[in-house]
């Protein structure tokens, strides 16, 4: 299966395939860029060559990038959505520029402003950042949300809507966060609540939309709508709900990356993908 996690581009974006083999890694998730900056500098030609021989050099990864946590497509602060689609249409040129195919996003926070103008606020923005971008290959996965404080993204509508509304269809897809939906109220702990949140999942938006997975357990109850990550299995979700997920045939292919909390002393992503793996039927 492609397990992996998420991964630092610290001392270059080329040294990512190396950091992954050492955590015995080959699904491989990254920050483009700092994740609190607005901006960074572009990458250089080297940069992109050293990376691409890397990539072809290494086992096959699969990679792909998060956004900012900066951006908010939906701010009510015309400053600040300006700011966010600016970012945006920066890091989608960093995506392609490395070849990756998927870029996850969260998809903003509503900031007391109302889910309805702000679920439309997205759709504009991706609307106007799709027709800047049209020879663009990444596709945009939405990622669904814990619900904490003013975000969108806790009900598996709210990304429905989005990708109704969006005109490059093709390019939208979604990530799901096992944390997030959990905590969001979407229980997966028990084999028959497994079943019945996938099928939910595939009623609204449809299976083939699911792109990647982050596995996460929680640190709080399901419903608690608190996104706090938890080592797999040491949390309210408990062991089971990942047994089920790594043995559904229906994921085999997707690419499934941790984002639990990293240990200085231990490194906590190699015990992680040991505990996903025994559950390996």
């Amino acid at each position: 299966m492609n397990l992996g996690a998420n991964i630092s581009i610290a001392g270059g974006v080329f040294n990512i395939f190396e950091k992954a083999k050492n955590i015995t890694a080959n699904a491989i998730q990254i920050f483009t860029k700092s994740n609190n900056r607005w901006f960074s500098k572009p990458y250089s030609t080297k940069e992109i060559e050293e990376f691409n021989r890397l990539r072809r050099e290494s086992q096959p990864f699969a990679v792909f990038s998060h956004d900012a946590y900066l951006i908010n497509l939906c701010s009510p602060n015309p400053e600040t959505e300006k700011k966010s689609i600016d970012a945006f249409m920066d890091e989608i040129k960093r995506c392609d520029q490395l070849n990756l195919p998927y870029r996850v996003m969260h998809p903003g926070s509503h900031l007391r402003k109302g889910e309805k103008w702000s679920l439309d606020k997205i759709v504009e923005n991706f609307n106007f950042i799709s027709n800047k971008n049209p020879d663009s290959k990444v596709k945009i996965l939405l990622e669904t949300t814990a619900g904490q404080g003013t975000n969108l993204g806790y009900k598996f509508e709210h990304l429905k809507y989005i990708l109704n509304g969006v005109e490059r269809k093709d390019k939208f897809g979604v990530c799901v966060d096992t944390c997030h939906i959990f905590s969001a109220g979407y229980d997966i702990s028990t084999e028959s609540t497994y079943e019945k949140t996938i099928n939910e999942f595939d009623e609204i938006i449809g299976l083939e939309k699911l792109k990647v997975f982050h596995l996460n357990d929680s640190k709080h109850l399901l419903g608690s709508r608190k996104d706090r990550h938890q080592h797999i299995g040491k949390g309210e979700i408990g062991l089971e709900a990942f047994r089920y997920l790594l043995n559904d045939n229906r994921f085999s292919d997707i690419p499934m990356v941790l984002e639990t909390p990293k240990d200085d002393v231990k490194n906590m992503d190699v015990e992680n993908l040991k505990v996903l793996r025994s559950l390996r039927l």
